[in-house]
């Protein structure tokens, strides 16, 4: 008789989950709250399918119209075209030079002070919250009708983008080299140029590439104030009605706007490639430096006399025909764009008159009404384009993923379907749904809804391709099914980017209704833009103000909810 000896089982004692936090809490209510406002706000605008559908006529009559399009002459389109990517790249250059010492003294490793650094990030902020139309506006008025306005414009706003990114990339660089040069006797400044401007140069270019194609596409739109380029023959062709130029020259605009982004992408994605795969023996030569100081090699040079600069291998060689280009384009930018110097000087000489005409802000009760009813719609704009874009963005940015999707061909499909979809500049739509739905929010969300589309879809697919795969093999290594890895794990670790993502969304979303305004897509711009041409410049300062609340309220919200859910 054989007797089984079974082990006796042990309990497994249940693990209570641990309860929500408050935090968590309010960001999920915060959620709800941006899902209730942007059904409300899609109800208020009169958004739904039978609006859509009456306007399928409208339709049908502005294609007719537009057809055959009227392309300008070839010398004219070389012209302007030209024209535009000089603007755009000088504005460009000058973020840049003006974004690098803002972040040198906003980030903590390299700042002479908190009190430096607090001002820095303080006009960092400021710079973000300043749309780039009401800088033209300001520049227009001091300095004239022309492209130097355009270049100071788009160049001081994107101190915003450009500041916070490279701050936040000087705190998150390595600090070995620096101590290295400073262990060497280097001085400050040179810790500063040699230990992080250099490591910092791929993400500085990278970052100038990206900020290059935004720039591309807000010259459109301040070209409907006079800065010049292919924006201003857009706006005189559809001011005029003839809507075969108009719609020339925005194909011309989107081809331009899609062939850029396909090729800064690509240089990004090499440069980025290429940073990450240096060997780190390679990396800096003050890393060298200090490995021999402490090996004893060279005991007898004084720090005095030991080389504080890096020497003359191919990194430096590259960098300086990168500046050689650099500086070759802007004198052929400069050539084409053609500023006039006296009227700059003179501009700046009369700064404090021209400063005057703004202050102080129109606090007229009729005035304050207006523009709380024009801000209260541009956020109805924004929420309910937040809402549409995001619902049509998601399956999308899924569907492109390529660790989602086993299909190369459909992830790449849909890959191309959102570079696409982000070559479309957000103005160009505004007019075509103004023309087909007429003046008012519903053309500003449509327009938005389809910008949204575009950029949410690719953040998400990215944010999904960097998931922990390990999480997903653990899940998948138990029996889980290819849906329920992907709730378990995908889904769930792209949750926290992804509320980001739709935050972001919506604070571009504010800004970009607020632009669009201006040809007649509802919101505050159309205010804005009127103001201007009557010259009521306190209206302008009044509604740059209520901007700013907004946006800095937005910002706030969302930088809270990134840190929560992080």
């Amino acid at each position: 008789m054989t007797t089984t000896l079974e082990r006796p089982r042990r309990e497994i004692p249940d693990v209570p989950r641990p309860a929500p936090s408050i935090s968590n809490f309010g960001v999920g209510l915060v959620l709800l709250l941006l899902v209730v406002g942007g059904i409300w706000s899609i109800i208020s605008l009169g958004i739904n399918p039978g609006a859509i559908i009456d306007s399928v006529d409208n339709a049908a009559r502005f294609v007719q119209r537009m057809f055959p399009l009227d392309f300008p002459p070839l010398g004219e389109t070389f012209r302007l075209v030209a024209e535009t990517l000089a603007i755009v790249f000088l504005a460009t250059v000058l973020a840049v030079i003006l974004s690098i010492p803002a972040a040198i003294f906003a980030a903590k490793p390299t700042t002479s002070g908190p009190a430096m650094r607090w001002i820095s990030r303080a006009l960092i902020v400021v710079a973000r919250a300043l749309p780039d139309l009401i800088l033209a506006i300001i520049f227009l008025r001091m300095f004239g009708l022309g492209p130097l306005a355009g270049i100071l414009a788009m160049g001081i706003h994107s101190v915003g983008m450009c500041g916070k990114l490279y701050s936040d990339a000087i705190e998150e660089l390595d600090d070995g080299p620096s101590q290295a040069i400073r262990a060497s006797g280097g001085t400050r400044n040179q810790q500063v140029w040699s230990a992080t401007v250099i490591q910092l140069l791929p993400q500085i270019i990278a970052t100038a590439l990206h900020r290059f194609d935004i720039n591309l596409r807000a010259s459109v739109l301040l070209g409907y104030v006079g800065v010049g380029g292919i924006g201003l023959a857009i706006s005189e062709s559809l001011g005029t009605l003839n809507y075969q130029r108009g719609m020339a020259l925005s194909l011309i605009v989107l081809v331009l706007c899609i062939l850029i982004e396909f090729l800064s992408g690509a240089i990004r994605a090499a440069i980025m490639q290429g940073s990450a795969s240096k060997p780190a023996a390679r990396a800096l030569w003050s890393d060298k430096a200090v490995a021999r100081l402490r090996r004893g090699s060279t005991p007898a040079t004084p720090v005095s006399e030991q080389r504080l600069t890096p020497p003359w291998d191919g990194d430096r060689v590259s960098r300086l025909l990168s500046v050689v280009v650099i500086l070759d384009l802007m004198v052929l930018s400069f050539m084409q764009v053609e500023i006039r110097w006296r009227d700059f000087f003179l501009g700046l000489l009369d700064v404090p008159q021209t400063l005057s005409l703004f202050f102080p802000p129109s606090m007229k009760e009729n005035i304050l009404e207006s523009v709380f009813d024009a801000m209260v719609t541009t956020i109805q704009i924004a929420l309910a384009a937040t809402l549409i874009g995001s619902v049509l963005a998601i399956p999308i940015g899924i569907l492109a993923a390529r660790n989602v999707v086993g299909n190369k061909y459909v992830s790449g499909f849909f890959r191309g379907l959102i570079v696409v979809i982000r070559g479309i500049p957000e103005l160009i739509l505004a007019i075509i749904f103004v023309v087909i739905s007429g003046l008012g929010g519903v053309a500003g969300t449509l327009a938005l809804s389809v910008g949204a589309v575009g950029l949410l879809s690719k953040l998400l697919a990215d944010s999904i391709e960097e998931t922990d795969v390990k999480v997903q093999d653990a899940i998948r290594s138990n029996g889980a099914s290819k849906v329920q890895v992907f709730f378990a794990s995908t889904v769930f670790q792209s949750l926290p980017p992804l509320i980001a993502h739709v935050m972001y969304l919506l604070d571009n979303n504010i800004r970009s209704a607020t632009l669009i305004g201006v040809v007649g897509a509802g919101g505050i711009g159309f205010l804005l833009l009127n103001a201007s041409r009557v010259n009521q410049f306190p209206v302008v300062t009044t509604i740059l103000l209520a901007m700013i609340v907004v946006v800095l309220a937005v910002e706030a919200l969302s930088i809270w909810m990134r840190n929560t859910v992080r």
